[in-house]
């Protein structure tokens, strides 16, 4: 008998944010799965840190947000991520090579999850080395493409750290891809087709890998969710930005969160832009989200 799917994992890195008020956890496998934990569903961060004292924090931190985790301990240091904000709070980073989240194993406890999730989100970063890589992969091919059953591929373009190969896996394996505007450009000049509109772009992998979803966020000018013959569009609010970091993983797991519980596209649409903007308001990528806006969607 197939066990039941209630998870909601997040899988790739987990790592420290050094920004320039001190380190942060963050990583946005990490960052999707404690938001998604905020919204009462069950949740896991699948990733690997070091037998360091860096690794051993992240464990520990974690921990202290009763978030539930698979981490191996691995051979390799715990991965770190120099953050610098520029004068709009947006991040540049830097992110540190041969660590402890390239390197990922498959094991049965991971196969496990499989058989229990109903979401998952990944992205392009953790797949730059061939152990995570195929982890991942051998992770989302245990999961069926069913109706109510998400695999999201949050493109998450880091320092060149993807193939046009990667790229296309992985879109092959999602029904929802989430991509901002600065990413679209570039994956259009890689598949070929740089000269076309934003939307045009979107339609076409929209029907080119058979999505149930395209989501494109582009920063204070709004966001877009392409599903078969129907675009939704949400304005940015206004807010005071404190930094920008973990935005984007917020409104995923808004988005996603709000679907599970079987709220419209449009619906889910609206949740996410709102909390996302919240988190802009605040430092770091994982802040406590006020009551209010738990209790929209639950």
């Amino acid at each position: 008998m197939e066990a039941k799917r209630n998870l909601v994992v997040g899988i790739g890195e987990a790592l420290w944010d050094i920004l320039p008020e001190g380190k942060k956890l963050g990583g946005a496998p990490a960052n999707f799965a404690y938001h998604v934990s905020q919204f009462g569903l069950k949740s896991v961060v699948v990733s690997a840190v070091g037998e360091d004292t860096l690794g051993k924090e992240i464990l520990s931190s974690l921990a202290d947000k009763k978030l539930n985790m698979l981490i191996e301990r691995v051979q390799y240091p715990t991965g770190t991520v120099q953050v610098e904000l520029d004068n709009n709070g947006v991040p540049c980073y830097d992110i540190k090579e041969n660590v402890a989240w390239d390197n990922i194993p498959f094991t049965d406890k991971l196969k496990l999850i499989g058989e229990q999730t109903m979401a998952v989100c990944y992205g392009s970063l953790a797949q730059r080395s061939e152990v995570s890589r195929e982890t991942i992969n051998a992770f989302l091919s245990m999961i069926p493409n069913e109706k109510g059953i998400y695999k999201v591929f949050d493109i998450n373009l880091r320092q060149g750290f993807y193939t046009k190969e990667i790229l296309c896996r992985s879109m092959e394996q999602c029904n929802v891809l989430k991509i901002n505007d600065e990413e679209l450009l570039t994956v259009s000049r890689l598949f070929g087709y740089p000269d076309i509109d934003l939307q045009d772009k979107c339609w076409i992998l929209l029907g080119k890998y058979n999505l149930e979803m395209l989501i494109l966020t582009c920063g204070a000018n709004g966001s877009y969710v392409f599903t078969p013959g129907n675009i939704s569009f949400v304005e940015t609010p206004r807010v005071e930005v404190a930094d920008t970091v973990g935005a984007g993983d917020s409104f995923t797991a808004a988005f996603i969160s709000a679907l599970l519980m079987k709220k419209s596209v449009r619906e889910a649409h609206q949740f996410a832009v709102s909390v996302s903007a919240y988190v802009c308001t605040q430092n770091g990528a994982m802040p406590k989200l006020p009551a209010e806006y738990i209790s929209r969607i639950v």
